[in-house]
C-alpha cells in the first residue's frame, strides 16, 4: 500500500508490528504520542510472561513494558519510533502482519 501526502509526494506507511519486551524500558513515550490505543503498558512476571497490570499483583511484576494492544488501529505514522529511546519497536510496510 502506498499513499501520497497532501501535496502529492509518495508516502509509505510504516506500521508498528511488534515490541521487543527485552529492550523496552516501559517509559510510555510511545503510548503518549499515539492517540489510537495501539499499545498498552503490561507487566512481565517471574516466568517472563506478559500480564495485565493489577494493583493487587504488583509484587509479582518484575518489569513493566509496552505491548501491542490494538495493532489494527496503527496508521503507520512512525511517531512512536521517533520518541522511543530504547529502539525496541519493529516496524514495516506489511499491514497484513498487524
Amino acid at each position: 500500500m502506498s499513499n501520497e501526502t497532501r501535496d502529492g509526494r509518495a508516502w509509505q506507511p510504516d506500521y508498528l508490528l511488534d515490541i521487543d519486551k527485552n529492550k523496552c524500558i516501559g517509559c510510555g513515550r510511545c503510548y503518549k504520542v499515539c492517540g489510537r490505543d495501539v499499545m498498552i503498558l503490561k507487566g512481565i512476571n517471574e516466568d517472563g510472561d506478559l500480564v495485565m497490570l493489577d494493583d493487587d499483583e504488583d509484587d509479582e511484576i518484575e518489569k513493566k513494558v509496552m505491548a501491542m494492544n490494538d495493532s489494527g488501529a496503527c496508521i503507520g505514522c512512525g511517531a512512536c519510533a521517533r520518541v522511543c529511546p530504547a529502539n525496541c519497536q519493529i516496524h514495516g510496510p506489511d499491514r497484513a502482519a498487524a
